[in-house]
């Protein structure tokens, strides 16, 4: 797999923050801490006046409620 400097950076945050917490209650609590630490570094890049990614690629990603809904049936 080809990476790039700029998505190992993000990846490497990713596994910090969520190494700290350890065991998540559930999915959609994974997916808010990740979501979180995903704003926090675009509002960082949108400071730096830098476009990481073209508007193109941005408007091709699905909103929340059109991704499948996960199962929680487990809680």
């Amino acid at each position: 797999m080809w990476s790039t400097n700029l998505f190992e950076r993000l990846n490497e945050k990713v596994k910090r923050r969520t190494g700290v917490v350890g065991i998540f209650p559930n999915d959609a609590s994974i997916t808010r801490l990740v979501g979180a630490v995903l704003l926090e570094q675009d509002e960082h890049w949108q400071l730096e006046g830098r476009r990481m990614f073209s508007a193109d690629s941005m408007t091709a990603i699905p909103s929340m409620k059109d991704l499948p809904a996960l199962d929680n049936s487990e809680e």
